[in-house]
């Protein structure tokens, strides 16, 4: 009987916590909503106290966005603490704890390159920029799992309208926060800080691309990406980069943070793709957290609304 060892094991393949776990906690729930209306807490707080913390306000004025999946949405206990970010830590399960006390204000968010308008805004003004849309999205992590999220923003493209592009504009790059005392992932060299993403301009445009400021009706939680995070939903999860700092406009494709520490594995482009797998595992096929079996992937994650952007490109060459 061949065992495999931790090591032989694609993290595609490892079940998350919140799987396995979830038998454990519907047999709680009866309990833990009791003991919630006695105490007068809601069950959120009583379930997951780590992740109450964070929502500090509601949003008003919420619109319906037509681009919303009907897809089930991802309980917000799996998406407050279940997160890839290397800033806080590798561990999906840290970033919720240690980003507690992440200060999201002050904030400012740069505007430079080829813009006519450069200038440096605080993100609560570019929060009332455009009215808030309710877009629920589902997302493809290049790991294997997905999710199905209610975002609150407003496309991307309302920004770059204001800031009005020079005809050299071809890409957007977005530089993300470095503080190594409050995000300890940044003491390590697991990745060169600051993380760095990057759009084509016509990628950047496509109202698909979301700028977001919340989810789930709240503000962002800290460990999801607050203040202020690019949603790019046919793209691999690691292309919609948290905690914004700058926006820079360029004539040349920008040196990515995955694209440039492994290539052969991330590429600039990140479209959902499960044609092209992975160098060390399958891409057909993902696990939505919160269920067991696997679905198939789906190509751009299932947004056909964006193939006229590839059209002529070899997709498994530029994945």
């Amino acid at each position: 009987m061949l065992i495999k060892k931790p090591v032989d094991i694609p993290s595609s393949e490892i079940t998350p916590k919140s799987l396995y776990l979830n038998r454990r906690t519907f047999l709680a729930g009866a309990a833990a909503a009791s003991a919630a209306a006695m105490a007068g807490v809601s069950l959120r707080e009583l379930v997951s106290p780590s992740t109450a913390v964070y929502a500090d306000a509601r949003i008003d004025g919420i619109k319906k966005s037509s681009f919303s999946t009907n897809e089930t949405i991802t309980p917000y206990k799996d998406v407050t603490n279940y997160n890839n970010y290397y800033e806080f830590s590798t561990d999906k399960y840290e970033p919720a704890d240690l980003a507690k006390k992440f200060k999201t204000r002050p904030w400012t968010v740069t505007i430079d390159g080829a813009v006519e308008k450069k200038q440096v805004l605080d993100v609560d003004t570019i929060i009332k920029m455009a009215a808030p849309e309710e877009r629920i999205y589902r997302h493809r992590c290049v790991e294997g799992w997905s999710i199905v999220v209610p975002w609150v923003g407003f496309s991307l493209s309302e920004l770059i309208n204001k800031a009005k592009p020079t005809s050299k504009a071809k890409f957007v790059e977005f530089t993300t926060f470095l503080d190594t005392q409050q995000m300890p992932g940044q003491r390590g060299h697991v990745l060169d800080w600051p993380y760095v993403e990057g759009l084509r301009m016509d990628e950047a445009m496509h109202p698909l691309a979301l700028l977001s400021f919340g989810m789930y009706g709240e503000s962002l939680p800290n460990q999801d990406g607050a203040p202020l995070r690019l949603v790019v939903p046919w793209k691999y999860g690691f292309k919609s980069g948290k905690a914004i700092v700058r926006i820079r406009f360029t004539d040349s494709q920008p040196r990515t943070t995955w694209a440039e520490m492994a290539p052969r594995e991330y590429g600039f482009y990140a479209n959902v793709n499960p044609n092209v797998d992975h160098p060390r595992w399958s891409q057909a096929k993902e696990r939505r957290l919160g269920e067991f079996l696997k679905r198939p992937t789906l190509m751009f994650n299932g947004y056909d609304q964006v193939a006229s952007l590839y059209s002529g490109m070899d997709l498994k060459k530029n994945f």
